[in-house]
């Protein structure tokens, strides 16, 4: 197996059992090297319990999970050094400054010495890839809400992790911000140098950073896909609209990349007025979770 197919999340049959409730229920997906995978829910789906166990932080109740090679239940400060997890807030060190807390912060990785675990962010290069220059020498507690979430992912990096934990990362970023930090995101996981997975509420988000998306919804994933195979198998295939020796002409098609391409191979100048229309993932996000619901209450 290549670095690029090798599996760093391995979840078969994942279960969580509160009392006689079940919050995960035959939760099976992986995640390969390099991958940003986006698991998308709405609230009280089984995400944070799932991601919670990824992490090493909560016992399952059944199933098998691999997380780097190793079952997260039994992980050691070796095996934790190799991830990074970005939490949806927190609120400590606001006494510290920002470059000696990130500086402090690496030296831990740093002293394991050892192949296996890489060598952290320079404090300083990191600050600049996440846009905290200007705040490098100012206490935390007085940063902005945008500005403490660009710390908190700082911190989540500072180790230049394997598999890297993004819960609701972009929360109270402006939209410049936000652009900026998909850059980042991207640059961690091309050349397949760290995998990501992300939690968000934003759609959008999720359909420009992931490669792969997956729906939990009651406890159970109910689609496992690219943002365009989830959209075709809701909304079935592209509409590509245009204008051609004055006539307008529709056409339904599976590959609207393909056939677009063909048409300006075959008439080119011809072709004015073009219009592809495909589902967003925001279409095909609701269209999922409202039949899930259709279907369990129909069962019940």
């Amino acid at each position: 197996m290549t670095a690029t197919e090798q599996v760093v999340l391995d979840v078969d049959g994942l279960r969580m059992r509160y009392g006689a409730t079940d919050v995960l229920q035959d939760v099976t997906f992986q995640a390969r090297h390099g991958e940003v995978l986006a698991l998308l829910g709405p609230n009280g789906a089984g995400k944070t319990t799932a991601i919670e166990i990824l992490e090493g932080f909560r016992m399952r109740s059944a199933g098998h999970v691999e997380v780097l090679g190793a079952d997260p239940a039994r992980g050691d400060e070796r095996w934790r050094a190799r991830l990074g997890v970005v939490l949806q807030s927190w609120r400590d060190h606001g006494k510290w400054r920002v470059r000696e807390l990130l500086a402090h912060l690496g030296r831990y990785y740093a002293a394991y010495g050892t192949a296996a675990i890489r060598r952290p962010w320079d404090a300083d290069e990191l600050i600049e890839a996440v846009g905290l220059t200007e705040q490098a020498g100012k206490k935390i507690r007085t940063l902005s809400g945008g500005q403490r979430r660009r710390l908190d992912v700082a911190i989540g990096i500072v180790g230049r992790p394997e598999l890297l934990f993004l819960d609701e990362p972009t929360a109270a970023f402006d939209p410049q911000a936000r652009h900026e930090f998909h850059d980042l995101v991207r640059g961690l996981a091309d050349g397949h140098e760290t995998t990501i997975m992300l939690t968000t509420h934003d759609l959008d988000e999720a359909e420009k950073l992931a490669d792969r998306i997956v729906v939990l919804n009651g406890g159970r994933i109910i689609a496992d896909g690219t943002a365009a195979e989830l959209a075709r198998r809701i909304a079935g295939e592209d509409e590509v609209r245009w204008v051609q020796g004055g006539r307008r002409h529709t056409r339904r098609t599976a590959d609207s990349t393909g056939f677009v391409r063909d048409l300006f191979r075959r008439h080119d100048e011809e072709i004015h007025e073009l219009e592809v229309h495909r589902a967003s993932l925001e279409q095909t996000y609701l269209a999922l979770v409202r039949q899930a619901e259709t279907t369990t209450e129909a069962t019940r």
